[in-house]
């Protein structure tokens, strides 16, 4: 799989650490409470189609990148800084 980083342009997935679907940009407030961490900590979704994941460019210039691709035909769509995505 080839993903296009903002920064570095397209580079084999080899380069980067999967880091989870784009749930890791909505944390729970700190005092959310033991279930609302239970269920962010170990609870994913494993949807068949498309995706938002978090991927960090280890192998390259260290930018989080938002990835969205189809978990079916494999396919990426686009990536985006996760910056720019926060925002």
């Amino acid at each position: 799989m080839r993903i296009t980083c903002p920064i570095c342009g397209e580079r084999d997935s080899r380069e980067f650490s999967y880091r989870g679907a784009d749930v890791a940009l909505h944390r729970p407030d700190p005092e959310a409470g033991e279930a609302a961490w239970d269920d962010y900590v170990h609870l994913r979704d494993n949807p068949a189609g498309e995706t938002r994941d978090m991927w960090y460019h280890e192998g390259g210039c260290g930018a989080w990148i938002v990835v969205t691709r189809n978990t079916v035909t494999h396919e990426v769509i686009g990536s985006e800084l996760a910056a720019e995505v926060a925002r």
